[in-house]
């Protein structure tokens, strides 16, 4: 284990870059519909007050404020005040637990913690109204040199804390803007993902502002009211999700043509051929694909669906197979206070993902987590291709394949299901040793904060019946 104390980077206490990358453009540009709209003028006006907040209960250039807020036009106005202020920002997901967020803060010893006093809207809504309390935490600098420092998913175990500079910020900033398929300047992303997460963060936030493409946060988090987003005005709409999304919309019925519809772009994991079916066969739309991490940010897409399930590298970004695992270039560890080099060494992170990267077209496959090959009487099996029969079963609406003491299925119904008729529909599918030894029926599978389903046999094994 090496100690990581990232090399200064200029642009983290510079809050120049904020305004270059992110407030470029006309005052009346509209960056943000919460329905009514938030110009560029307005939105500037609002971050430059809430500087003053910040720094009167104590942040600093060189300090860091702990963001404990949910989806918000007060989540977007603290992100970037934070970083004008020459702040690092933590983000702390506002569906934490009281225990959890303590011990992030005792860990990051934020200067201040910025969390609701007050919030309004139903818990279905996407974004929400909320009246901010900023408090005083800590009187020390940041940890870290870093501009942003999230926690990850958390979907296969404990998560990890993870920094990202200012300039690796811009960096895929610049990068979306070279990918092939994302929405252009005055155009619409319907955003659906958490912004403390990387996806939402960066692929709808930071590159919506840089681009100069509306945000539009749908009303609620239901099928319908997705598709009256997409409506409400002309302009071509691209709808940003995870997979649990393609399937809320492919269960949901439009009740008029939606011209403006353009595509749909997920990321996360591994999409069920059944959903991609459901989905393009009602809408007639691209599903577009792109795989990331936390710690890098976008690796890959494939926003055409032309190449399904691979994917192509995005710009500026590395990827190489090595025993059957992708790597991805890294100049600089991205995980804050200890680096691990059986994660990080030598410019390469390792993804724990197993994948093939193809010698000619350069296109890259993942295919899933590289702990789901397993050995059942010295036979090899891929746990991801159980799991995919599995989910593309008639009346299963989700499922995880473990590996305890056996091959052990979780599944989710959608609709009437019994064992018995799952092991009858596997037998036909799938060799015996391939076979779950052990199915357990739950009525809800547990996810992450960002919509993946949560592989940990510790919490799997509390929902069973």
């Amino acid at each position: 284990m090496t100690s990581n104390r990232p090399t200064e980077d200029p642009a983290a206490h510079d809050p120049g870059w904020v305004d270059d990358v992110l407030f470029a453009g006309r005052p009346t540009d509209v960056c943000l519909r919460l329905p009514e709209p938030v110009d560029r003028a307005t939105l500037h006006r609002l971050v430059t007050a809430a500087q003053a907040r910040l720094s009167a209960a104590g942040l600093r250039p060189g300090g860091a404020a702990a963001l404990r807020l949910p989806p918000s036009l007060s989540y977007v106005v603290n992100l970037l005040a934070t970083w004008r202020c020459g702040g690092q920002a933590v983000l702390l997901d506002h569906r934490l637990t009281d225990h959890e967020v303590d011990r992030a803060l005792q860990r990051l010893t934020p200067q201040v913690v910025v969390s609701p006093a007050r919030t309004g809207g139903g818990a279905l809504k996407v974004f929400v109204d909320v009246t901010e309390s900023v408090t005083g935490y800590a009187d020390r600098p940041a940890v870290s040199g870093h501009a942003v420092i999230q926690l990850s998913s958390g979907s296969t175990g404990p998560s990890k804390v993870i920094g990202r500079t200012a300039a690796d910020l811009v960096a895929e900033v610049h990068r979306y803007t070279r990918i092939d398929g994302v929405a252009r300047p005055g155009e619409r992303i319907i955003l659906l993902p958490s912004m403390v997460h990387v996806l939402g963060l960066v692929g709808g936030l930071l590159y919506g502002l840089h681009a100069r493409v509306e945000l539009v946060p749908p009303q609620r988090l239901g099928g319908d009211a997705v598709l009256a987003a997409i409506a409400a005005q002309d302009t071509p709409a691209t709808v940003l999700g995870v997979p649990f999304h393609i399937g809320l919309l492919a269960s949901t019925r439009p009740d008029r043509p939606l011209p403006q519809f353009a595509r749909m772009t997920t990321g996360g994991e591994l999409v069920p051929p059944a959903v991609v079916q459901a989905f393009t066969d009602r809408y007639g739309v691209p599903l577009g694909n792109m795989y990331g991490m936390t710690e890098v940010g976008v690796i890959g897409t494939d926003l055409h669906g032309l190449h399904r399930p691979a994917i192509a590298p995005a710009p500026g970004i590395e990827v190489r197979e090595s025993g059957g695992e992708l790597l991805i270039s890294c100049p600089a560890s991205p995980y804050v206070g200890l680096s691990d080099p059986d994660r990080w060494a030598d410019g390469w992170l390792r993804t724990r993902d197993a994948g093939t990267v193809d010698p000619v077209t350069g296109l890259v496959t993942v295919r899933g987590r590289l702990d789901s090959q397993v050995s059942v009487g010295g036979l090899k099996v891929d746990l991801t291709e159980v799991e995919a029969t599995l989910t593309g079963l008639p009346g299963v609406a989700a499922a995880v394949v473990a590996y305890d003491d056996g091959i052990t299925a979780y599944v989710q119904p959608d609709g009437p299901l019994t064992e018995d008729t799952l092991d009858t529909l596997l037998a036909e599918r799938l060799a015996g040793y391939k076979r779950p030894r052990t199915l357990h029926l739950v009525a809800q599978l547990p996810r992450t904060t960002t919509g993946k389903l949560v592989r940990s046999l510790d919490v799997l094994r509390t929902v069973t019946p």
